[in-house]
């Protein structure tokens, strides 16, 4: 056994992270860092060590009770007490991070977001993703669904939700059926339309995405008419 003390200071866990940064550390290291003091025989690295070994991975060793983490040797009351209220911190912080309204800023953002929704349909169907002024999503209203390759939009629809969120700006998204996300001339000229209209009522159309399949000459299963230079009234 090998006390933390007797180890040279930069390879020391709290050493370490102040020089290296929390993620070049190893999970026995952290968990050390937390157990702050080994117990007689054993350092907090062991401790560490053994805790790892016997929950067999993080998840598991997260979800214990406090009476299975006293389970391992070297672990007492106030030991298992700081390892629970360390891993209950993180899960409500994960659990924050998943409600938290995602950044829409790329064309590749609003496709990762309704790709598998749109996947299946096998008609068209026009949605509005709301953003507050950070670009975040407010959230997506589903306008409207149409023949295998019409769609009809009125920007009455479009823009009635967003003026009740209180919209900064808003994205345009539609599927194609046939897996082609070219646009067709209707979709230029929706697009337009709707561009106008939001100058009027001072919303941003930002981008309009259409989404369809990839395929070996096509990788990328969807188009940004703003990238393809259509934004323009």
């Amino acid at each position: 056994m090998i006390r933390i003390q007797d180890l040279p200071e930069q390879e020391r866990p709290r050493e370490r992270l102040l020089a290296c940064g929390a993620d070049a550390l190893k999970d026995t290291e952290l968990l050390a860092i937390i157990l702050r003091t080994g117990t007689k025989g054993s350092s907090a690295l062991d401790v560490a060590q053994q805790l790892l070994k016997n929950f067999q991975n993080l998840g598991r060793l997260a979800s214990a009770s406090l009476d299975d983490l006293r389970s391992t040797a070297g672990v007492g009351k106030d030991k298992a007490i700081a390892l629970k209220a360390a891993f209950t911190l993180a899960q409500r912080m994960a659990r924050e991070m998943n409600n938290e309204p995602p950044m829409l800023d790329t064309p590749e953002r609003v496709a990762d977001l309704l790709r598998e929704e749109n996947r299946f349909y096998d008609v068209e169907n026009f949605q509005v993703l709301l953003l507050n002024t950070r670009r975040k999503l407010i959230k997506v209203d589903r306008i409207s669904q149409g023949t295998l390759d019409s769609i009809l939009v009125h920007p009455r629809e479009v823009f009635k939700t967003a003026i009740k969120s209180g919209a900064a700006a808003v994205i345009l998204v539609h599927n194609h059926p046939s897996g082609d996300p070219t646009p067709s001339e209707s979709d230029i000229r929706v697009t337009r339309d709707l561009i106008r209209a939001g100058q009027l009522l001072k919303i941003e159309v930002l981008d309009h995405i259409i989404l369809g399949r990839a395929t070996l000459e096509r990788p990328r299963d969807f188009v940004s008419l703003r990238e393809l230079g259509y934004f323009y009234t």
